[in-house]
């Protein structure tokens, strides 16, 4: 498509020209210019293929192309983005090398937005690679870089680019033949680095990495020790090596060593390809990019692209495809050198060195940790090396910063644990497939990790199926990475997961847990006699009757007097350890009735909740309970959303849910608030069935925790289903729920501009649910952009129509900055103005004088020192050129209401030539408002008296010209007057009158006394119009 449209842009541009000479090209090529916007752009296109094609006329071209474009040279810029990020590969020679050297010349003439083409082309240079076409590429842009230093210095982000993409490809170019260009590329880069190392400090702590990896070179290492030992040599504003590697990269220089054909395939891989059925497109990838020795330097950058950049969604997380670990796996398990392995690793952990959880993410760890876990089995030397590295990294990678880099792997390992990404640690650290010298060393480094209270129930994991559904892929040599055939198009889509900023939340997935006999022995020996017997009656019974006997009893021995609460953490961990069968799989039952409900709550640990329930809280009992209930939530804290089931679904909790605020007290957290999101947040990640049960209950006995933010919100609805949603929306309307309130309703909405798509919309429908008026939060809307908030503006869209416009309404939607791709007020206006025009017509009419009468000044410094967008004079008449022209072709008579002529009217009398001139044809409709208005009689005064000549004492005017001179300022002076005039007894008989009821002439009175005499179809009157 895009090379017919080429070809035949080329043919309109060579029919214009075909004959003529230069000069009459160049004027007939101005003349199809100005017609209109296709026809500047077929011509622009036209010029850019014949540059593209026809190298002895692309100097020709190119200055024809620069006198005659009209918008900056966008439509050309556009173009060669297009195809550098879709058909450069598929380039010929002759359009490559041109394409090169149009954007050298873009370069030269300084065209506003060719840095942006510049990192394109960037990306075009691939690592590992040292064919000839990629070699010329990258020397090709490099001498761009040289030739126009100057004006690379006026570009923070190309800065940085540049010398992030060059430090990486001097690895690539060691060898004897290629040391002319690793020289210039380490010139270019040392000259960056000394003279700009602000603005190449931006990247992050990858550029220590690469600088690391060049530092061997000897202009290098001079620049590698300042940065070690003398950093304000580099930059008086930079304080250390620290500074950097604390600073995590941002995914635009991890992409941009990819090109964009790799970062295709890849996206597709981790978005298309299932799990099992990779091995097709594995074997592709590396026949492709990975087949050379030079390649192995690439792993490097998949590995952190994947990490890094690859965040793939929760749908994707919790469906069957090939999770980040797998394809992190394949390469590492084909990886052939030992010194890439090595840096691979190193790419693998390099999060984790200097991990801060209020600055890094999860997804930048938690391959590392998941690859070890799933290799363990299919490929137990992989687990070991990557553990072993992880070890070894901590006292090597800068000795000076071992206590940060060890913190950061401990941060690492404990985010890991509270995210849930693995339940337990101990398995992986402590597993006998482990050669003894390295479980010691885990121990030695790790000892926090390396022992748990109970063997592991559950796991979280990149991707959300069953173990056992893996096990017949596990099992198969390789098999954790590679399998099946499937297909794979060279010319896939790229699939670019555009996503925003949220946190990423991973799926239980129930292991094939093999049951053993509870262990108690060491705790035990803790309890006093009659205790012990007890438990030990407690482990040997497997009646649920019994058990429950059995418990009662236990709880009242808790109850006595003498009970020794020293031994309340040991008992606690007893019943932690009997009763963690009864914290597997789901509590609320299939079939929802009144004796299921009251069954599901029968079991033995809920006689520690019933005795709860039946007790006064001034019983000293009850803070004793409590207590033993707050250890054995530290034990198990799946107990605090059981309580909430229990307090909901058993008829003896009827009207006690706030025993949970006691409980929440007595825990160690101590907070009501932290207690109950943590256990919501257990709860939704076992039992999705059982949140949304709670959740009623949840909002309407704790709104001050529940209403405040949208935590709890977030929580649901990123793991409702559509049927779970319009059950939620059923409690609403029956008001059973209230999820939100007034107070705080925006600054939810606000929040959830973050959340994923389905969230988003849920979170909308359950806001639609609720009676609050939609002025409540209207003033959003200066918080939505189109393009990173299309959710939101689409469902404030569909509520707006169905509202009548209020003047904060209007305010809002016109307070939007325009673009000519967001249509989201012009389509609001338009449907406004076709069901409520009147009403629309007075505000828009209020907000236009309101805004003309304010000062200019004064507007221009609020609306600069304000983060949201202010609505100025020059946005509503922008809004409504665009009206008119969407209304242009429609019956509408929108622009023929008074309010807003008059309003334009206002605003054309005192605003610059500026804006009469950008919004003429909207000041025009004013203009012939005013026009139509000369007609009817507006002024009750004597002829003489209108006129300026008669003012002067000069004669009436008794010719044409001295006529029609006067009668243009009567016109307009008639109208601002708008009384009525006496001639107007003649309209009903010829509209032509009008034409006189305005008019200077000082007969007009003698016309009236002649009105009587009209009574046939030809008017008197007309006869004497072509005097007037």
């Amino acid at each position: 498509v895009l090379q017919l449209r080429l070809e035949r842009c080329v043919g309109i541009v060579q029919s214009l020209t075909n004959g003529l000479s230069e000069r009459e090209a160049n004027d007939a090529l101005t003349a199809n210019v100005c017609k209109g916007p296709q026809q500047h752009e077929e011509v622009c296109l036209g010029l850019f293929s014949l540059v593209l094609t026809e190298p002895t006329q692309a100097q020709r071209c190119y200055r024809d192309l620069t006198l005659l474009n009209r918008d900056g040279m966008n439509v050309v810029l556009v173009k060669i983005n297009q195809i550098l990020m879709e058909k450069f590969l598929k380039l010929q020679d002759i359009p490559r090398t041109q394409l090169v050297w149009l954007i050298r010349e873009l370069v030269k003439s300084g065209v506003i937005g060719a840095d942006g083409v510049v990192m394109t082309l960037l990306k075009q240079i691939a690592g590992g690679d040292i064919s000839t076409k990629n070699l010329w590429l990258a020397e090709g842009v490099l001498d761009i870089l040289l030739d126009q230093k100057e004006w690379v210095l006026k570009s923070g982000m190309l800065i940085a680019m540049s010398v992030y993409t060059y430090l990486r490809l001097i690895v690539d170019h060691g060898a004897p033949n290629l040391l002319i260009l690793r020289q210039k590329e380490v010139d270019y880069c040392i000259s960056m680095l000394r003279e700009k190392f602000m603005e190449c400090q931006i990247i992050g702590r990858d550029l220590v990495r690469l600088m690391q990896n060049v530092a061997r070179i000897p202009e290098m290492e001079l620049v590698w020790k300042d940065l070690l030992h003398h950093p304000q040599v580099l930059s008086p504003q930079f304080t250390g090596v620290l500074q950097l590697l604390t600073a995590r990269t941002s995914r635009k220089f991890l992409a941009c060593r990819l090109t964009p054909d790799m970062e295709t395939k890849l996206l597709f891989m981790t978005s298309r390809v299932r799990f099992g059925q990779q091995k097709r497109y594995q074997d592709w990838f590396q026949r492709q990019y990975l087949s050379t020795a030079e390649s192995q330097s690439l792993r490097c950058d998949l590995i952190r692209y994947i990490c890094g950049v690859v965040h793939p969604s929760n749908e994707v997380l919790s469906s069957d495809i090939l999770p980040r670990w797998a394809i992190i796996g394949w390469l590492l398990t084909t990886c052939t050198s030992n010194v890439a392995a090595s840096n691979a690793k190193l790419a693998l952990f390099y999060d984790w060195l200097f991990f801060n959880p209020e600055k890094d993410s999860i997804m930048n760890i938690e391959p590392a940790i998941l690859v070890m876990h799933h290799s363990m089995k299919p490929h137990p030397a992989i687990t070991a090396t990557l553990l072993d590295f992880m070890c070894r990294i901590i006292p090597h990678f800068f000795p000076p910063l071992e206590s940060q880099v060890r913190q950061g792997v401990f941060n690492s390992l404990t985010f890991i644990m509270e995210k849930r990404v693995l339940a337990h640690l101990a398995p992986l650290f402590d597993n006998p497939k482990l050669d003894r010298e390295l479980r010691s060393m885990l121990r030695e480094r790790f000892p926090e990790f390396c022992s748990s209270p109970s063997p592991p129930t559950e796991v979280k994991m990149e991707e959300a199926t069953s173990l056992e559904m893996d096990n017949n892929v596990l099992d198969k040599e390789d098999g954790c990475y590679d399998n099946t055939e499937a297909a794979f198009s060279d010319d896939e889509e790229e699939v670019l997961n555009k996503g925003k900023k949220r946190e990423f939340r991973f799926h239980p997935i129930k292991e094939a847990v093999v049951e053993e006999p509870a262990d108690i022995t060491p705790w035990l020996d803790q309890l006093d006699d009659t205790m012990k017997e007890k438990v030990q009656q407690l482990q040997k019974t497997s009646d649920t009757e019994t058990q429950c006997e059995v418990m009662q009893e236990i709880v009242d021995l808790i109850l006595e007097e003498d009970f020794d609460s020293e031994q309340m953490s040991a008992l606690a961990s007893c019943l932690a350890e009997l009763f963690k069968d009864h914290f597997r799989g789901d509590v609320l039952p299939d079939e929802i009735t009144e004796e299921s409900l009251e069954e599901s709550v029968s079991k033995p640990v809920c006689l520690v909740f019933r005795n709860l329930v039946t007790m006064q809280e001034d019983n000293s009992g009850f803070s004793v309970l409590l207590d033993m209930l707050a250890e054995f939530y530290q034990k198990q804290p799946k107990i605090g959303y059981h309580l909430l089931y229990y307090l909901k679904a058993s008829k003896a909790a009827n009207g006690k849910m706030m025993l949970y605020e006691s409980f929440a007290q007595a825990t160690a957290l101590g907070d009501l608030h932290t207690c109950l999101m943590m256990d919501m947040k257990a709860c939704q990640e076992d039992d999705v069935r059982l949140l949304c049960y709670l959740t009623p209950s949840i909002y309407s006995e704790f709104p001050d925790e529940t209403l405040r933010s949208g935590e709890l919100l977030n929580m649901i609805v990123a793991v409702i289903d559509s049927t779970q949603l319009q059950e939620l929306m059923c409690h609403v309307m029956m008001g059973n729920l209230v999820m939100f309130r007034k107070d705080s309703v925006l600054n939810i909405l606000i929040q959830s501009l973050d959340w994923e798509t389905f969230e988003q919309y849920s979170t909308w429908q359950l806001f639609l649910a609720h009676s609050i008026p939609l002025e409540t939060i209207i003033p959003i809307l200066q918080h939505l952009k189109y393009k990173e908030h299309p959710e939101a503006l689409s469902c404030l869209l569909l509520q707006l129509r169905r509202e009548k416009p209020s003047e904060e309404m209007v305010k809002m939607v016109l307070s939007r900055p325009c673009h000519h791709e967001d249509q989201f007020t012009t389509s609001i206006l338009r449907h406004w103005a076709s069901k409520y025009d009147d009403s629309l017509g007075e505000h828009i009419k209020a907000q236009l004088i309101k805004n003309n009468n304010q000062p200019r000044k004064r507007q221009s410094l609020r609306s600069s020192s304000s983060k949201l967008a202010q609505l100025t004079l020059e946005q509503i008449l922008e809004h409504m050129d665009n009206l008119r022209l969407s209304l242009s072709n429609s019956k509408n008579n929108f622009f023929t209401q008074t309010p807003i002529l008059q309003a334009l009217q206002h605003v054309q009398a005192s605003c610059d030539e500026a804006h009469k001139m950008r919004f003429s044809d909207l000041f025009a409709l004013a203009e012939e408002y005013e026009d139509s208005q000369s007609k009817p009689p507006k002024a009750r005064r004597k002829a003489p008296a209108s006129s300026p000549r008669s003012r002067k004492g000069a004669a009436p005017p008794t010719n044409n010209e001295e006529e029609s001179a006067s009668s243009s300022a009567s016109v307009r002076k008639a109208v601002r007057i708008r009384t009525s005039c006496c001639f107007e007894q003649l309209l009903p008989v010829c509209p032509a009158a009008v034409k006189l009821c305005v008019c200077s002439s000082s007969c007009l009175l003698h016309f009236i006394s002649l009105s009587k005499n009209i009574k046939t179809s030809k008017c008197f009157v007309c006869r004497l119009l072509p005097v007037y």
